[in-house]
This record gives structure tokens, sequence and C-alpha cells, in this order.
């Protein structure tokens, strides 16, 4: 905003000097002081808030510069419509400053045509301010260009990150599962040893005694490797994420949170929760988190740049019902229930564990929906 302010003071002091100017001459008589400055401040003024409200600025500068250029005051009017474009060009998008042109060319046209004796002026007039306004649309488009790319880029480095952190979660998991796996086994050998030479010792503990005093010796052995083994393993499954991993696991009352959080990407979204979901089964409200965490992954990754999103959980008596939309690009979402991909298949997943429904496809309006059925009791 401090480069907008002194851009609208360098227009106002550039307007005070023909005004004094006009006013040194004996010629020229200009409007009275506090008429000209009430107008030129009026036509700059707007300019100090051009970015955070373009289109209120942009029309009252165009309604100003009317009594500005009428009033011959100086160039702020038309130096202030061009900015006024360039701004509606490059924050706002193509329409409204097109119709925006239009109304400026009508409206300096008709000022020039009563104003002007002289043909050759007015058609010089006319095609200054038409080079004016198309050169200031050329930078706006120029400027919205590179805005829209950082954006996108920004947008996309955010979605990398989250796609590396959650690739790496999953190799922990691959890997752990893995660990424990072989600890199934090792402890599955050692209580098999155990039991077998207990038996043995049972039973021979009268007759041979010194035979079940070496199945006693083999029994303390393999439960001190076994117990040996079981503290390396555990070792290895307790990492340095230990910690974190003991907080709760996500619920319905972390998705505030995660819409934050996907916000925060680059996604709007807005949750709707009706009925009260706090107190559901952890294993259903787990469910109810993963599933609206992949949707929006999804979202994130096809919807493309502007697309916003829709959350809605809805507890309707022993069911819960999920609606999770986004009005995104139907072309580039109409792959990814044919791509093979590992989400709509652990959504589907996740909902047939609880007995329940998923659904996802297209909207009939555009865009991609997810609908889920997720009963709290078993049927």
């Amino acid at each position: 905003m401090f480069g907008d302010s002194l851009l609208a003071g360098l227009l106002t002091l550039f307007d005070g000097l023909i005004f004094l100017a006009q006013a040194a001459s004996p010629v020229d008589e200009p409007p009275p002081w506090y008429l000209t400055f009430t107008i030129i401040l009026a036509v700059v003024v707007p300019l100090a808030f051009r970015r955070k409200y373009p289109i209120t600025a942009a029309w009252i500068i165009l309604l100003v510069s009317i009594p500005h250029s009428a009033l011959e005051l100086g160039v702020s009017g038309l130096a202030a419509a061009c900015i006024a474009l360039y701004t509606l060009v490059a924050y706002v998008g193509r329409k409204p400053a097109l119709l925006y042109t239009a109304a400026n060319i009508v409206i300096n046209a008709v000022q020039l045509f009563f104003q002007t004796d002289s043909t050759g002026t007015l058609l010089i007039g006319f095609i200054v301010g038409v080079l004016s306004m198309a050169l200031c649309w050329a930078l706006g488009e120029f400027v919205g260009a590179r805005r829209a790319y950082q954006a996108e880029v920004e947008q996309r480095l955010a979605l990398l990150e989250v796609e590396r952190d959650h690739q790496a979660r999953m190799a922990v998991a691959a890997e752990r599962a893995r660990i424990a796996r072989e600890l199934h086994d090792v402890v599955a050998h050692a209580v098999s040893v155990i039991v077998v030479q207990a038996d043995g010792a049972a039973y021979a503990v009268r007759s041979q005694p010194e035979l079940a005093e070496r199945a006693v010796q083999t029994i303390s052995s393999t439960g001190r490797e076994a117990l040996t083994e079981l503290r390396r393993l555990l070792g290895v499954l307790r990492s340095e994420e230990a910690a974190g991993e003991r907080t709760p696991l996500p619920g319905t009352q972390s998705l505030a949170e995660l819409a934050e959080r996907v916000r925060a990407v680059g996604l709007p979204v807005r949750l709707e929760i009706v009925g009260n979901v706090d107190d559901l089964p952890a294993g259903v409200g787990l469910g109810v988190y993963r599933i609206v965490q992949e949707a929006l992954t999804n979202s994130l990754k096809h919807a493309g740049a502007g697309t916003n999103a829709v959350v809605r959980v809805e507890r309707s008596g022993d069911t819960v019902c999920l609606d999770i939309h986004d009005d995104g690009q139907p072309a580039a979402r109409s792959l990814v229930g044919v791509s093979g991909g590992n989400g709509l298949i652990g959504m589907r997943e996740r909902a047939l564990v609880f007995g329940g429904s998923l659904d996802a496809g297209p909207r009939p309006g555009g865009g991609w929906q997810v609908t889920a059925r997720l009963p709290l009791a078993a049927d």
C-alpha cells in the first residue's frame, strides 16, 4: 500500500504543478483551487486501495475522471484510469476489465467530441487514449500470468512436500510391517521350542531327571534368546518418532485442523458438520478422517487452480454420511477413477471395513464428488 500511496502522491503533485502554472498564466483562468484539488484528490486517492478493492477503486476513478477531464485539470485522470485498468486485468480478470475498458473508451470519446473542435485533435486524443489502455492491458496480462504461474508453482511445491512426507510414512509403515512379521516368526519359533521342551521335561522329570534338566536348560536359553531378540526388534520399532506416534489417532475432532492444513496448501475448503460426531467409535472416526483426507488430497492433485471444495459430515441415527465434492476441471478429474491409483481403493476399503459403501465420480454440474455411508453398528 505504501507504493500505491506514493504513486497517488506523485500524480497529485504533478497536477498541482499544472494548476500553479495555469494560475500564473495571464491567458488561462483555472477553476477555484479548492474545487481543483478536491477533484484531483478524488481521482488519485482510490489508487492507494486499488489492490484491496480493485473494482470499486476503478469505477470511482472513472466517474471522477469525467469532471477532471472536463475542467482540464491535468493528466492524473487518464493515468489513474490506465492504472486501474492494469489492476483489473492483473488481479481480477478479463471480463470486468473489458467492461471497464468499453466504458472508458465511450466516456473519453464523448468528452473529446464535445471539448474538441478540430477533427485531427479529436482523432489524436482518441488514439492516444486507446493506445494507453492497450499498453496497460498488455502489462496487466503479463503481470497476471506471472502471478498465476508463481501461485501454481508454490501450490505444486507444497503438494510435492506433502506427497514426499506421505511416501516416507508409507515406507516406514511397510518396513515396520516387515519387522512385525519377523517378530511374529521369532516369537512363534521360540514359544514352539519352549512348549516342546516343557512337554518333554514333564514326561521325563521322574524317569530321566538328567534329560528333564537338559530340557529345562534349553527352555531357559531359548527364552533368553527370544527375549533378547524381542527387545532388539522392539528397539527398532521405537524410532525417534515414537513419541509422536503415541499421540491419539485422528478422528472427527481433527477435521477442522485437516481443513485448515488443506487451505494453507492452496485449496479453499468449507467444512459442514451436522449432528453430534464427537462420540463416534474410534474406528469409525478414524475412517471418516482418512476418507476426507484422501478425497481432499485427490482434489489438490487433480482439480487445478481456482478450485473450491466442500466437506459435509452428517450423523443421522446410527449412520454417518460423508459428502466431499469440488468444482474442479472435469477433464482433469475424469481420469482419477480409471487411473488405477490406490487412493480410491483405500477409501472404498475403509468404508467396507465398517459395512458401509462409497461412491466416487464426476458431478453433473462439474467437478468431482465422493459420497460414503458408514453404519455405526453392524447390520
